[in-house]
């Protein structure tokens, strides 16, 4: 009979769960600026609200992901003494 390959999952977990969510790697921005860093988040919504997200998101002519990112960064503002 045939054997399966032996692949890694594409959600397989990290060996290391707190180095995982700690670690990040540098990612040129749109702007330019390459010190910029980016970490991914995941959240679970209703297919409805998902809809209603990306109608908003056409409407003001942006994408989802920049529409969320000035989201929480409006609602998440920078307190003094964190990490630049």
């Amino acid at each position: 009979m045939n054997e399966r390959p032996n692949r890694r999952g594409f959600a397989a977990r990290p060996a290391d769960p707190e180095q995982w969510v700690k670690a990040t790697e540098p990612r040129p921005a749109s702007d330019g600026n390459a010190g910029a860093f980016t970490a991914r988040i995941t959240i679970d919504v209703t297919p409805d609200l998902r809809g209603r997200i990306k109608i908003a998101a056409f409407g003001r002519s942006q994408t989802v992901a920049d529409m969320l990112r000035d989201l929480l960064a409006r609602e998440f503002p920078p307190t003094p003494g964190d990490a630049s």
